[in-house]
């Protein structure tokens, strides 16, 4: 596995999705990559916790 670099959805900026990373979101199950930077994330898991 190597370092991938994405394109935020949100903000389009580049991030990179770090081997580390791709091992968690394999050993947690998740099947499909990160669409979104961390900080577009965050931002999106905090107005989702304030509806």
């Amino acid at each position: 596995m190597n370092d991938k670099t994405i394109k935020c959805k949100e903000c389009g900026s580049d991030f990179v999705f770090s081997v580390g990373e791709q091992e968690f979101y394999k050993e947690k199950g998740f099947e499909n990559e990160p669409t979104r930077c961390t900080d577009c994330r965050r931002a999106k898991k905090q107005q989702n916790h304030r509806r």
